[in-house]
Order: structure tokens, then sequence, then C-alpha cells
């Protein structure tokens, strides 16, 4: 059940990360064609007003069909309609006059023979698959020669769409952070703060409950209340299901165990909508710096054993509802931010490359060529799967343990 739970959490994520394209996208005068989670084949499909939305079986991301992303080019004719030409050698003519318009730049001389090739297309005696192939292209020529095409938009149009999606995946995180400091503040606490990756005391507030208790820096706590303590989050929930009643601490100190308390925790006072929405503000800010940290140690060579692929983020989530609601939904905000910043990296095809080179092409004053991209997009793509295998070989190798 948790890991049904952890795939709808991704899933959730993905979709607040669509979103921010597809409403932003229609709020600037772009009308996406489809809005779907996961990839195709879909699994689950409906036309509404033009827009097609759907479920893919992959389900590995999502994405916003916009139209027009670049500029049509000749070689785009040749791409859609190469294998149909050959079933149908009457449309060479008209394909190679769409070709030719497109290669004088004249766009609406282009899209005004489209018809023409359209009829031939349909008087033709095509097989079916070649029948799709040559509308699919049809299609595709259509959106990119048309008004609301991406490429045509002025730079800020285009750069707001596509920072939309890593964006809203930002706010969702401050949102989601921002009520977790309202409903936990209030906790019972004692008034220490834990080493990153283990319940060991880093620091302790000798005007605070654990100082009246003698608890010192570098010890480990072993037990709360008699409940054996594993990981640093079962401090404070252990502590919190006092309910204000004393606990008792077992540490291990220099090699000996001890007992320190009993000692009444105290509750720290509740945090108002601003205080919290500034503490939400600050944590995503050292998050981010962090992050960016870990992906300047990977560039280094470092940082290996840190990436993660979609199996081992699902169960990551799993083990996080292992430990209550609360402790999932910061770990649910903790991925969104992943996944807003690892979108913003400058490489094609992820959200930051097409920001780079909407930028580039505002300074230019003209479109980057489609060979340009799809080379830029070789290399990104290259990059994402490594990771992606890294984060796999490092799930497989946690999961063997």
């Amino acid at each position: 059940m948790n890991f049904f739970i952890a795939i709808l959490g991704l899933g959730l994520l993905i979709l607040v990360h669509e979103a921010g394209h597809f409403f932003t996208a229609r709020a600037v005068g772009m009308t996406p064609r489809k809005f779907y989670i996961g990839f195709p084949p879909p699994l689950v499909r409906v036309r509404r007003k033009g827009i097609e939305y759907g479920i893919g079986a992959i389900p590995l991301g999502g994405y916003v069909k916009i139209p027009g992303m670049h500029r049509p080019a000749p070689s785009d004719v040749d791409a859609y309609f190469g294998p149909v030409l050959g079933e149908a050698p009457q449309l060479i003519g008209p394909a190679e006059e769409v070709k030719r318009l497109l290669a004088e730049g004249d766009l609406n001389g282009a899209r005004t023979l489209l018809s023409g090739l359209e009829e031939a297309v349909e008087r033709a005696e095509l097989s079916r698959q070649a029948a799709k192939t040559a509308q699919r292209g049809l299609n595709e020529l259509r959106d990119g020669l048309g008004h609301d095409a991406y490429w045509r938009q002025r730079t800020w149009k285009r750069v707001s769409v596509i920072f939309a999606g890593p964006g809203t995946n930002v706010l969702f995180a401050i949102v989601l952070f921002t009520a977790l400091f309202v409903i936990s503040s209030g906790d019972y606490r004692l008034g220490i703060s834990l080493e990153p990756n283990a319940p060991v005391v880093d620091e302790v507030r000798a005007d605070r409950p654990a100082g009246r208790i003698d608890l010192q820096h570098g010890d480990r706590i072993l037990k709360v209340n008699g409940m054996r303590v594993d990981q640093n989050e079962d401090v404070p929930r252990l502590i919190e299901a006092s309910k204000g009643r004393a606990v008792t601490l077992v540490v291990q100190r220099d090699g000996q165990k001890l007992t320190l308390g009993p000692v009444k925790p105290y509750a720290e006072p509740k945090l108002s909508i601003p205080r919290a929405t500034w503490e939400s503000l600050r944590l995503t800010g050292l998050v981010t710096k962090e992050i960016g940290a870990s992906l300047f140690r990977l560039v280094h060579g470092e940082g290996r054993k840190d990436v993660s692929s979609p199996v081992g983020i699902v169960e990551g989530s799993s083990e996080a509802l292992d430990r209550g609601a609360e402790t999932y939904l910061w770990v649910l905000g903790l991925l969104s931010l992943s996944l807003a910043l690892l979108n913003l990296l400058p490489l094609l095809p992820l959200d930051g490359g097409h920001i780079a080179f909407s930028l580039v092409e505002g300074i230019r004053g003209r479109a980057v060529g489609r060979e340009v991209y799809e080379r830029v997009s070789a290399v990104g793509i290259a990059l994402v799967l490594l990771l992606f295998f890294i984060g796999l070989s490092n799930d497989v190798g946690r999961l063997g343990d």
C-alpha cells in the first residue's frame, strides 16, 4: 500500500509540474495540444476542446505538447513524408513546393500550400500506417506554422511557459513546507539538534530540558521511554508521543550506556502563517544550496552514491510513510524542490535547456536551427540517461543490502 501511495505522490508532483506549463501556455496565448501524465503508449485518453488528455503507460514523467516548439524547416518535410512518398509518388510535387517555400522563408505561403498537400494525401491510396504518418506530419507542420506556435512568441512568453513547470514545483514545496511548519509547531521538544545522518546529539540548549538532564554533544540516543531509536526521525516522534509527560532517555556516551531523566519536554510556540512562510523560504534556500553543492560534487566525480532513480525515490517515500504522514509530506516537499532544480539544469530536453535556447534566440533575434537543437539534445539525453542509470545502480545495490 505504501508503494502505491508513494507512486501516487510522485505522479502528483509530475501533475503539478505539467499543470504549470499547461495553464501558463494557455494564459499567454499558446494552446497546448496534449497534456499527459507518463509517456505513450496511452493507457487512457480523452479529447476536450481540441486538447488530448491522457495517462501514458511509461510512468517516468509527463509532458505537455505545446505547438511549434521549433521553426519548420525543409528537412522536416522529408522527415514527416519521406516514408509516405514511396507509396504515393504523386505527393512529391506538393511536398517539394512546401519545402521550397520553407527554404525561402515564405511561411505564410507554405501554410497555404499545406491545404493542397492535405487534399493530395486524402486522395492517395495509402496503407494505414502511411496515412497515420502523413497526418501526423501535416499536424506538426500546421502547428509549427500557426500563429500560436511557441517559436513565434516573444522571449518572455516562451521563458514564462517553460519556467512555469519547475516554478510550480518550487511553489508547491514552499506551500507544503509552510503548512507543515504551522502543523508541527507547538510540538513537544527537549531542546536539542541532531547530526544529519545519525541520532547523535549535535547541540544542546542549556536552558531547555535537555540541559537539565545533562544531555551532551556526541551522545547517541538509543531509547526514548523504552522505545528503540533507529533513525533521526524517531527522536522527535517519540518525544511528541509523550504528549508533554516526562520522558527518559537511554544514551551511549564514551562506550557506556546512561539513563537520563525523567524530564518533561516543553511545547514550542505555535508559528503564525507569515512566520511559517519565512521559515519555509529559508528552508527552501538551504535545500537549494545543498542540492546545488551535490550537483557540483557529482560533476567533479564525487557524491555518486547520493543519486537515486525513480525506484529509489519510491522506496524512500514508502519508508517515510512508515514513519508517519507528516514525515512523508516533508519528503514530498523535498522531492518537489529536487524535481524543479533538476529540470532547471541547462540541458536539453530539460526545461533549463529550453530556457537557455529561448534566451539565446531572443538575443540573436532569430531561431536556432533544428539541427543544433537535435545535436545538443542528444548530449543532454545522454547525460540524463547516465544520471538515471547511476541512480538505478545505486538503488539496486541498496535493495540488495
